[in-house]
């Protein structure tokens, strides 16, 4: 397809028409890994493989590998093998937090339990790791294995501050950083590693993806707030009911008065709106204009992002990389 001139940014269609056929085989290597001998995994598998989802870990790998020349089959399978390890740590987390939806269907500890939910998630994570060791390069398995620890270690932290209003912005920005950015970091350098990329182009993709990680999930803890639960695919207000303490609410608390900390101290507490409405936690947001300072703090990492990938050589894959950045502060779910 013919994309105008270099500077031109590019729509999220035309992006996704960049890889779509590699995407296609992402799937499929995805649903022939995801095939046990125990029908269950099987079907958990094929339940979480069919429930949507924007793909950009996979695309995130596939963009960052083609920087350097045409799809390899081991750029595929690395591609699969992220989705596979994002989707067994939404399994764990959906157990975690008790979650009763995903992406607008009943989450699956909902539909199998708790138990057979959790060694699902880990069957995952192995087979993954598994599909990886068959590259047998020691490149990739360290960047895996070191993202795996880091995620761990943010579930970890996490818990730990479960229904704690004291959480700070540097104790946010240190989860996000193993829970999010981390994997984001990962698909990059994994997609460069693939494409035989230099160590330091490897490193200068892996902070550009973390910087788009950080803003990721800093617009996604926005939306819990802002969007609608049609378009998010879950409840609004659902990391609060959960117990989790985000950054728009970490800047309305810096200047909330004892009153309104404790209707944030409620809904903790509660675990639900029963008492307090979600619309009045809102109203504490937008009355210490919360929202935007989070969102101004998303677009710096962005344009962080944005900057570093402005150093590679102009081709539609690095346009491509430029133009996700918009596209991560724009969305609406």
């Amino acid at each position: 397809m013919a994309f105008g001139n270099l500077g031109q940014k590019l729509t999220a269609l035309e992006i996704y028409d960049l890889v779509r056929k590699d995407l296609d085989q992402v799937e499929k290597e995805i649903g022939l890994e995801s095939v046990s001998s125990v029908e269950a995994v099987t079907y958990i598998s094929q339940y979480l493989q069919t429930g949507g989802g924007k793909r950009l870990r996979p695309i995130l790998v596939l963009l960052s590998g083609k920087l350097f020349g045409p799809t390899e089959p081991a750029l595929i399978r690395m591609a699969a093998v992220v989705e596979m390890i994002h989707t067994a740590t939404l399994v764990h987390d959906d157990v975690i937090d008790l979650a009763k939806t995903r992406r607008g269907r009943p989450s699956i500890n909902v539909v199998w339990g708790n138990h057979t939910s959790v060694l699902a998630g880990d069957w995952l994570y192995m087979q993954a790791f598994q599909v990886a060791l068959r590259e047998r390069k020691f490149a990739l398995l360290d960047i895996l294995i070191e993202l795996t620890q880091r995620m761990v270690e943010g579930e970890l932290l996490q818990l730990d501050r479960i229904g704690k209003i004291g959480v700070t912005e540097t104790d946010y920005m240190e989860l996000i950083d193993r829970k999010t950015a981390s994997l984001f970091a990962a698909c990059a350098k994994l997609g460069a590693v693939c494409g035989n990329a230099t160590s330091e182009q490897e490193s200068q993709l892996g902070e550009y993806a973390w910087n788009l990680g950080i803003a990721f999930q800093l617009i996604d803890d926005i939306l819990d707030f802002t969007s609608r639960e049609k378009i998010l695919g879950k409840p609004v207000g659902n990391d609060l009911r959960e117990g989790k303490v985000t950054l728009p609410l970490i800047y309305a608390l810096e200047s909330a008065e004892p009153e309104e900390r404790k209707l944030v101290e409620t809904v903790l507490a509660d675990g639900s709106y029963d008492q307090v409405p979600f619309g009045k936690i809102l109203q504490i947001l937008k009355r210490y204009n919360s929202i935007e300072r989070a969102e101004e703090r998303a677009r710096g990492f962005t344009s962080k992002a944005r900057e570093i990938i402005g150093g590679f050589p102009e081709s539609a894959f690095q346009r491509a990389l430029v133009s996700v950045t918009g596209l991560v502060t724009d969305r609406d779910h």
